[in-house]
Parts: C-alpha cells; structure tokens; sequence
C-alpha cells in the first residue's frame, strides 16, 4: 500500500481535489511508494487566501512573537533530526549522515531568523533640520512563495520560511514533487510550535501549480532554486506579474589546482565534492582544471580514491553515495558518459554499469571520471548533476582562469593552492558568486549570503543571510517633525523643502 502526501493549508492537512496525483520512488528500489497529490490553480489559491488572512495579524505581531515561535520550532527541529533525514533518504536516496547534514545546515538559517530582530532594528537620524528627525524602517511585504528542488527537501525551503515568516510574512511552499514528505513534516512541526494557522502552507504539483503562484496578484515575491532554464522562466514570468524574485539557477562548479598545491589534499576534496550524494548538488564539484604538469599525478590520486567509494542505498550505514532520484535522470546522466570518447574525452572510470546487489531495480550509477575533456564536449558544457568529474588541463593561470570566466555559469569556484598572492589574486578575479580557497564546497554560513553571477541568479538579491532579510521586507523613510509652541507659524513656502 502506498501512503498519500497531500496539501498543507491553513494549519491541516488537506486533501487533494484536483484528482491528480504524481508517484514518488524509492530510488534505492525503483518502487513507488507514495503519491502526491497535485494541487489546481484554485487549491493554490485557497493557500494563497490562507496565507493572505493570517498575513493581517501576524503582519502586525512583535518580534518577540515570531522569534519564541521559531525558538521552539528551533527545538523540534533539533530533536526530529533522524525522522526528517529519514524520509529525506526514503525519497531522495542520499545516504542518512548526508540527510543529516542538510537538516543541520537548514537549521543554521533558523537560528539566524530567531535573531532576526537584529537585523530588523532600523535606522535613526535625529535633529537632520530645526526639529525634524528621519528613521529607517524595514516591513514585510505579505504573502510570499518559494518553490524549491528536489536535491535539498529540507535545507533548500529552511533557506527562505525562517527569515520570511521572521520578517513578518506569511509563506507559501511548492516543494519538489519527487519527495515531498519532509515538508510536510516541517509544517506539522511549526504548527507544534505555535505558528499561527496559514502562515506557512505546503501545496504540491506540477505547472500548474508553479504557474499560478507566479501570476497570483496576491503573491508579493517568489524564492526558487532549480535549474537554469526554470529559474530564467521564473524570473520572467513572476517579474512580469509585478513580483520581487530570487531564482538561483545551475551551476557548473570549477576546483582550480595549481602546481604548488598538496595533490592529495585537493584529491580528497575533488571526490568528495564531486560524488557526495551522487554530484545531485548545485555546489558540487564537476569540473577540475589541473595547472602545468601535475595533472597525470592528480587524476591518479583521484581515480584511486574514487574507486574505493561504497555505493548502496542510503539507510545502509555502509554506505557512502546512494542512487539517484529517478531512472529518467540516472540514463541522462549516463548519456554524458557514454558518449565522452566520442567528444574526445580519457574515460578514467564508467559507472554506468553499476548495479547493487539485492536492489536491482535501484536508480544506480557508479562513480564516473573523464580526463582530457575538452570545453566543446557536452560532459562540460552541461550541468549533468550526478557522480561525473570532468578533469581539463591548462598550462598557465591565467589560461585556466580565462577558461572558468568563460562559463556561463558562475554559482561556486574553488582554488587549491599553498600560494597567498595567487588565491588573493583568484578571489579578485574570479566570476563567480562564491569562492573557496582550498575549501571544495564554499557554501556560506547561515550570516552571509548564498548565491550565484551569471546564469547561476536571476534577481537582485543573494539568499539568507542579510540579503535574504532585504528581499523579504521593503524599506520605508519616516521624517518627523513636533514644533515647539513657542515657534511662530511657518507660513506657506512653494519652494523645494530645504534642510536648515
């Protein structure tokens, strides 16, 4: 029997109408187990209704309000830690300690926002003329919208709900198809910890359900993370509509290694980077630049490591990457591979014929490594987002750094090197949006922002952090003045208001 994951919507669990629903896969099996029901454009709008009605008072709650309930939310969080990573690896695949791990990094965002009222302090300029002081203010906008992928169930929503509902906006969330049971569990467990009804809603779907909430007029912003394509789409359509958007879009993540660096320190890194949960990461590491003559010793290093790597399915403690998230994916992903010595590619190691014993059925792909690729090939070109390290060879710096900026991506970068002036000078030069100096994957801390250049971002504005707390709330300028009864009356003054 399979389970039903139906709409979260004013504080309960609703189910579906729209009669449709979408199968949701044990990767590790390839058997569904759940179905998901898909919301209409008016069950979208019962959520968006929802949110709007709780916006009127939770709009106008304190801080101290929203931060005791996200305090508590907080602690849930914390003690539900192995029942999210669970259905996280259920529906996902990714091995538990890596569920964990998302689960931790989502929960670095809460604490930011259960501090959110340093951020939301304002500004105060007194006395600026006779009288007359000027503060900064920042409120929220009202119902808000993220849409979130299926590579991060967990972490990827608790990047935009925290600082939103913080600020004092009420939120709707269109999770992932694919596995959408951990976002139900969220809302069940804000709702534990005394969030008001509709302030967060949960709607599942497809198209149709993105579509609507990009055109709602009552939608005042939109948060996506996906892949380019979607997030150009996004951007468009929901700007077009009058809407505030953030849309994080693909990468293709370049490790520079230059000659000077310890090769057995970048080669750890380059795997574990590159194959944590099945290269299923937009900061993953997909493409190596090896610098001057160290690029045979390096491949080696990683071919070596790569080969020792455990693939089985996630609940297995043995194991360290697990399958990917459906069998369409897994063969586009094996396409890249299988026609890499055509484009001119060195197959250092095909997974495509891996297989675990006892889960046959299983979305599994080994570990992949194509050296020499050269720039024309699809294996580098594309965002393939499973376990495939491209390695190229450059002879200098600065061709390898030409060859990064010329990416139309530009989401993460890392260097690997012992020499200060020459990462100093990589972080200056480089165009991306976050850089690693000798760190594979520089995802930042819940206090700075995460985000992208070029087709990596679409939108103005960085996720979390204090980016994240601007593009949920706008800015207001109050300017006073309280005249003292002994002035004379001013009279009137067509002139330009000056300060004296």
């Amino acid at each position: 029997m399979t389970k039903t994951v139906n709409h979260w919507i004013g504080g309960k669990t609703v189910e579906g109408a729209s009669g449709t629903h979408g199968p949701v896969t044990n990767p590790a099996t390839g058997e569904v187990t759940t179905k998901v029901a898909f919301a209409s454009a008016d069950e979208v709008d019962a959520a968006v209704a929802a949110a709007k009605e709780a916006y009127l008072t939770w709009g106008q709650s304190s801080l101290a309000q929203r931060t005791s309930i996200l305090f508590k939310f907080r602690a849930l969080l914390d003690a539900n830690r192995d029942a999210i990573a669970e259905l996280i690896t259920a529906e996902h695949g990714k091995v538990h300690s890596d569920a964990l791990g998302e689960v931790a990094r989502g929960l670095e965002i809460v604490d930011l926002a259960c501090g959110i009222n340093v951020q939301l302090k304002g500004e105060l300029s007194t006395q600026v003329a006779s009288r007359v002081d000027v503060s900064s203010i920042r409120q929220p906008l009202g119902v808000v919208a993220g849409i979130t992928p299926f590579n991060f169930p967990a972490m990827v929503p608790m990047w935009m709900f925290p600082i939103a509902i913080a600020c004092g906006n009420t939120f709707v969330l269109k999770p992932s198809e694919k596995d959408p049971s951990a976002s139900i569990k969220i809302a069940e467990l804000l709702s534990e910890a005394g969030l008001p009804d509709g302030v967060f809603n949960v709607v599942h779907g497809d198209k149709v359900a993105v579509d609507r909430l990009l055109e709602h007029p009552d939608v005042k912003a939109v948060s996506f993370v996906g892949s380019t394509p979607i997030a150009r789409y996004i951007h468009t359509t929901a700007s077009a509509n009058g809407k505030r958007v953030q849309a994080l879009g693909g990468a293709k993540n370049h490790m520079l290694v230059l000659p000077d660096a310890d090769l057995d320190a970048a080669a750890d890194a380059a795997v574990s980077a590159a194959y944590g949960s099945a290269g299923e990461r937009c900061m993953a590491i997909s493409a190596v630049v090896a610098v001057g003559s160290i690029g045979d010793e390096l491949v080696e290093k990683i071919r070596e490591r790569a080969e020792k790597i455990k693939i089985g399915p996630g609940d297995d403690p043995t194991s360290e990457m697990g399958p990917l998230i459906t069998k369409v994916h897994r063969d586009k992903v094996a396409s890249y591979v299988e026609g890499a010595a055509a484009e001119g590619c060195e197959v250092v190691l095909d997974g495509t014929g891996h297989t675990v014993d006892g889960f046959e059925n299983g979305h599994w792909i080994g570990i992949s490594l194509l050296d020499k690729v050269p720039t024309s090939s699809k294996a580098y070109q594309d965002e393939i987002f499973g376990p495939v390290l491209t390695v190229l060879r450059t002879e200098t710096y600065e061709e390898a750094l030409d060859l990064i900026n010329a990416s139309p991506f530009g989401n993460g970068t890392a260097i690997f090197t012992r020499d200060g002036g020459a990462a100093r000078r990589f972080q200056m030069e480089v165009e991306a949006g976050m850089v690693g100096i000798n760190v594979p994957i520089p995802v930042p801390v819940g206090y700075h922002s995460f985000g992208g250049w070029k087709d990596s971002l679409f939108g103005d504005h960085h996720i979390y952090g204090n980016d994240g707390t601007h593009f949920y709330t706008r800015g207001k300028v109050v300017t006073t003045r309280w005249p003292d009864p002994a002035d004379a009356p001013a009279g009137v003054d067509l002139g330009f208001p000056r300060n004296h």
